[in-house]
């Protein structure tokens, strides 16, 4: 618990494992249980998204689980996510720890980004959430530092992409040449690109559960009500909350 609690928590060390922030820096707060500001950033090619954020931790509790809500704004046109909030449980169990987050937000990019959210930019943070989420579990379980798992990553895609590509080559070889050797060829490729297990040291999104398994452990805290928004003005401390 302690060790994953850290990975998390510490603003230096979560974008190293977190797909979805390239750079958060603290703004003050984490005084006796007040929440902490942050200003966070996403570095895409050619534009760098800029937001605020509140997040507030609870490390002990009386049932030994810990929890950390979270608020987040930004007025950036050009990010897809606008406001919004979430959370992290995490649930001590005999064999380690149960983590589990949940978000949601408001889209962002006008009538583009609404129009976009639900086909697209939702089911890919889901997946930048689930490999995340994996690297921290490869970093805390086995030490495999988050660079390193992220290149593993790119070279398994790359691989798989290749045979993908072969496939079909030697598919369209086979259809004009009317050969079944090179369809037999074909078949093999595509299907070591795309049934081959990975690498137990490459992230996988697969590896995490989409939902929770108890309804309980998929509500927010209710921390997260009293959680101050990101434009608040002033931050006044939230001590001693409870959950539901």
């Amino acid at each position: 618990m302690d060790r994953v609690w850290v990975l998390s928590q510490d603003l230096a060390l979560h974008p190293r494992w977190d797909l979805r922030f390239s750079r958060i820096v603290p703004m003050g707060g984490d005084q006796q249980g007040e929440p902490v500001r942050f200003r966070y950033e996403f570095w895409l090619p050619w534009h760098t998204i800029r937001g605020t954020g509140t997040s507030l931790g609870h490390r002990y509790r009386k049932d030994g689980q810990a929890t950390s809500v979270l608020k987040f704004d930004t007025s950036d046109a050009l990010s897809p996510i606008g406001a919004g909030s979430g959370y992290w449980r995490y649930i001590p169990t005999e064999d380690g720890v149960r983590f589990i987050t949940g978000y949601n937000y408001r889209p962002g990019m006008g009538i583009v980004g609404k129009a976009f959210d639900a086909r697209l930019i939702r089911p890919a943070l889901g997946w930048a959430t689930a490999l995340s989420f994996d690297r921290l579990r490869l970093w805390a379980e086995s030490d495999i530092d988050p660079g390193d798992s992220r290149n593993r990553w790119i070279i398994d895609a790359a691989v798989r992409a290749g045979g993908a590509v072969s496939a079909g080559v030697l598919l369209n070889k086979a259809i004009n040449g009317r050969n079944t050797g090179w369809a037999f060829l074909a078949g093999t490729a595509l299907l070591t690109a795309s049934a081959l297990p990975a690498h137990w040291t490459v992230p996988r999104a697969g590896r995490c559960r989409r939902a929770p398994s108890d309804a309980h452990f998929g509500r927010a805290p209710s921390a997260l009500d009293a959680l101050p928004s990101p434009s608040t003005p002033r931050i006044a401390a939230q001590s001693g909350t409870k959950d539901e």
